[in-house]
């Protein structure tokens, strides 16, 4: 299998939800001033342009509090909206910018050890490797209820699959159950993710389910505990 990357977002998404997730691994402490806006742009090898409307989305997000002749103030929320708010692996360190490489696509029918995600005997078989900062954590099949189109080319999909869900299928993953538990890297993996066919290793299996509470996902997530964890933050909204 010949990997492809998936449709790039944009580098000021990319942006925003890498510092989106630095501020809930929390590598900026609520208060935290951060550099001058055309430092920080240095630091992270973008333009100020792309970094100006980044932090936008920051704060339209709360995360971020700008003073007029002070700088920009991080806020810490209980609960911080993102994109990847159902990824929940972080490198050891914490946070870590997602990104994905296609490994196959299939639609087929459904196997025996897929629990219920729809009526219909088909669904789509969708293999990933997953990358924090470029470093292999994760490799990932997902089934995709068939429902919801015929086919699907790799080269549409985007390194967010709920993204391409919602955009692409009208289907918005609204929860998710999670299982944690040890497996063995499957066959299949490649050797880039850094451990071998048959090593014990971090397992998630995930049921995701639609605004209507329909399961209409399952997922089997392998991932090397060497270099990440899985970590779930909960909190509640303060009341405003």
């Amino acid at each position: 299998m010949t990997p492809d990357a998936p449709k790039a977002l944009t580098k000021t998404i990319q942006l925003s939800e890498m510092l989106t997730r630095e501020i809930a691994a929390g590598r900026y402490p609520d208060g935290t001033r951060l550099p001058t806006e055309r430092q920080m742009a240095e630091n992270l090898g973008v333009a100020v342009g792309t970094l100006r409307r980044a932090l936008s989305i920051l704060e339209e997000r709360g995360l971020l509090r700008r003073v007029q002749g002070s700088g920009n103030y991080i806020r810490v929320q209980p609960e911080i909206e993102s994109m990847y708010e159902f990824f929940r692996l972080e490198l050891l360190d914490g946070g870590g910018a997602p990104t994905a490489d296609v490994l196959s696509v299939h639609r087929m029918e459904k196997v025996a050890r897929i629990p219920n995600i729809g009526a219909g005997p088909f669904a789509h078989c969708i293999r990933r490797i997953r990358y924090l900062d470029r470093i292999p954590v994760e490799v990932e099949e997902i089934w995709l209820d068939g429902r919801f189109i015929e086919h699907i080319d790799r080269g549409d999909l985007q390194d967010s699959l709920y993204s391409y869900y919602k955009e692409t299928l009208n289907v918005i993953i609204g929860s998710v159950t999670d299982k944690i538990g040890v497996c063995k890297v499957p066959s299949w993996a490649p050797s880039e993710f850094g451990l071998e066919a048959g090593t014990p290793c971090g397992l998630v299996e995930r049921i995701g389910y639609d605004l209507s509470g329909e399961p209409v996902e399952f997922s089997q997530n392998w991932f090397n505990q060497n270099v990440c964890r899985y970590t779930n933050r909960l909190g509640k909204r303060q009341a405003s």
